[in-house]
């Protein structure tokens, strides 16, 4: 094993570290606050609401911790013992070639999914079941993952003999081709996904004729937003989580509630939540997201590039394959992903900022307060996150952050 792969499972190793120092300090802020509600909450969340959503937060964290180790664990395991003799197994039923290269590829993504499995299990039928969240049954547990599992064949299989195909036959441009490739599909997976994939796992219909609506495509005439149509999905049907989102691409873009938020909010938080989805769009903030997954898609087909040219599986002790030389890569990115969190973060924490501002000038302060509250209160977020947990991690800022902003 060389130097480069020592330092990679090193890598692997201070990045899981790091991650129960943080998930160490989430559960260390949380706790000392469980019986102290921040100011300006005392009327929206009752000590009893503020404990339990602490309660859940410490629940959470323990599983994650355990699920981190696990994976780190899990990562080092395949790269020091476990690729090669999964690389033996699959070469004695196939010879070198493409075939080989996309089988070993296809059993490494298969035997992760099973002993992650457990992990799925639990964390739906006995943690989110205990706080009250989970309405999923083993059946439609069971579907879910089996639906899941047939579109990764069907798109995974034909997308990884395209790109061991491209890196045989173009052994120096077969990363821009993927590149420019995959964005195509990203692109065109905006258009699909809506209409073909999610009606798979979810039901959709028709938002009500109604005062509400009308409303909302009055929102929408005064934004400029154009959609496909105005629906509510049967969240509730798996979990008791409320949210709302817009989805597709061009004339393909259709509004989605969850029916747990239509039920649970009033019509001033209904349309103040979807003024903030709208102030996505507005505020360019779907077009910047494009661009940077772009960018840093690039940047991952580079190092791509370097990853085979470099012979990465071989500093591993295996054998020179494009199969195992993928895999590799694969684990070794997640630290690198991991250390750009902050910055990801930032950049999706802003734009959230900017979405509430749009917000309060499309439909006032209030509505959007009432909703981030209730929100907060319903799906048992915590109000006191570690300033540095949520540097590393949130996406959206701290609803208190948030609510503070709104008020100023």
């Amino acid at each position: 094993m060389s130097a480069l792969a020592s330092g990679i499972l090193g890598v692997i190793g201070l990045s899981g570290i790091l991650g129960v120092y943080l998930l160490y300090r989430q559960a260390a802020a949380v706790a000392a606050n469980r019986l102290r509600i921040p100011a300006g909450f005392e009327g929206t969340v009752t000590p009893a609401q503020h404990e339990r959503a602490a309660d859940y937060t410490l629940a959470n964290v323990r599983f994650e911790i355990a699920e981190t180790i696990y994976d780190t664990f899990v990562s080092l395991a395949w790269l020091a013992l476990w690729l090669g003799p999964l690389h033996a197994l699959v070469a004695h039923w196939l010879g070198p070639g493409v075939t080989r290269d996309v089988a070993i590829v296809v059993c490494f993504m298969l035997i992760g999914r099973v002993i992650r499995l457990p992990f799925s299990i639990f964390k739906t039928f006995w943690l989110e079941a205990r706080f009250g969240f989970n309405r999923v049954t083993p059946a439609i547990f069971m579907a879910d993952r089996v639906k899941s599992l047939v579109l990764a064949g069907l798109l995974g299989i034909p997308l990884l003999y395209g790109f061991f195909f491209l890196l045989s036959i173009l052994p120096n441009f077969w990363w821009l081709i993927g590149w420019i490739a995959v964005m195509l599909l990203m692109i065109a997976m905006m258009v699909i996904f809506p209409a073909v994939i999610d009606p798979l796992f979810n039901k959709f219909k028709p938002l009500p004729q109604d005062a509400l609506k009308a409303r909302i495509e009055a929102l929408l005439s005064k934004c400029g937003f154009e959609s496909n149509g105005l629906f509510v999905m049967d969240a509730s049907r798996r979990s008791t989580h409320a949210n709302a989102y817009f989805t597709g691409f061009g004339k393909a873009k259709r509004i989605v509630f969850f029916d747990t938020l239509l039920q649970n909010h009033s019509p001033d938080e209904i349309v103040s939540i979807l003024a903030h989805e709208l102030g996505h769009y507005k505020l360019g903030h779907i077009r910047r997201r494009l661009a940077l997954t772009a960018i840093l898609t690039l940047a991952g087909f580079g190092a791509l590039y370097w990853a085979f040219a470099v012979k990465l599986s071989v500093h591993f002790g295996l054998p020179l394959d494009a199969g195992l030389t993928l895999i590799v890569f694969i684990i070794a990115a997640g630290p690198i992903l991991h250390l750009l969190s902050p910055l990801m973060s930032f950049l999706s924490r802003r734009a959230e900022y900017q979405a509430d501002g749009f917000a309060k000038s499309m439909a006032g302060a209030e509505g959007m307060i009432s909703a981030l509250a209730k929100l907060a209160r319903d799906n048992l977020s915590t109000l006191t996150p570690d300033a540095f947990y949520a540097l590393f991690y949130y996406s959206h800022p701290p609803i208190p952050d948030r609510i503070s902003r709104l008020r100023a």
